[in-house]
């Protein structure tokens, strides 16, 4: 479910708390949450209703000016029922306070792993997330289209990717191109140490002698 941001900014200061939606399908439901720019998003209710039931009040608690303008736009969109959404309490991104936390425990290690190896058995073209985090490393705040070619992904695959890893806390978006958070920052450490351990072993196995 997504908002403009003239609808964002009056979700933020509390004077939008409704919705009108036309939909084939509900995308949210009643007691979920939608994360949005602006912060964690509650959806109170979800209600098929018919258009010519809305109201005045319900359209200006929606951000529209007039009944006739939320009408307008409904019918816009041919297919599909009308729903009424009311909106709950719009709370801190979870994910702003998870990315600041450092990686800390061996479970959270292990899980942030196996989330990753998931991410990278999906991609058609392989293995991404490893590689997508050192370049964020060595390159921050650089222009997505200016970094994508080092991963080796098409600029719109390559936003997607570091969204995804966003949403595990790993990274973060500036007002230019991205950086790692201290979670990503933290996880990547463990990473690089797990990877300069394994060729230590490598090496120390290839010096070994066998007398015969």
């Amino acid at each position: 479910m997504l908002f403009r941001k003239e609808f964002l900014d009056g979700i933020r200061n509390g004077d939008i708390t409704l919705a009108f939606r036309r939909w084939r399908r509900p995308s949210v439901q009643a007691g979920g949450t939608v994360l949005t720019p602006v912060g964690q998003l509650s959806i109170q209710s979800v209600e098929q209703v018919a258009a010519e039931q809305i109201s005045v009040a319900e359209a200006n608690r929606a951000g529209y000016r007039s009944r006739e303008v939320l009408l307008d736009e409904l019918r816009s969109r041919a297919e599909g029922e009308v729903y009424r959404i009311e909106l709950g309490p719009l709370r801190p991104d979870p994910r702003i306070a998870l990315r600041m936390r450092e990686v800390v425990s061996e479970a959270e290690v292990q899980d942030l792993q196996f989330r990753l190896s998931r991410l990278d058995s999906r991609a058609p073209s392989g293995a991404w997330t490893c590689r997508t985090l050192e370049v964020l490393k060595a390159h921050p705040g650089i222009r997505a289209g200016d970094i994508c070619d080092l991963v080796g992904q098409p600029e719109q695959i390559f936003k997607l990717n570091v969204r995804k890893l966003k949403s595990l806390g790993l990274t973060e978006s500036l007002r230019t191109g991205y950086r790692l958070a201290p979670r990503g920052e933290a996880l990547l450490r463990f990473l690089r140490s797990e990877a300069s351990g394994d060729t230590a072993r490598q090496q120390d196995a290839g010096d070994i002698t066998v007398d015969v």
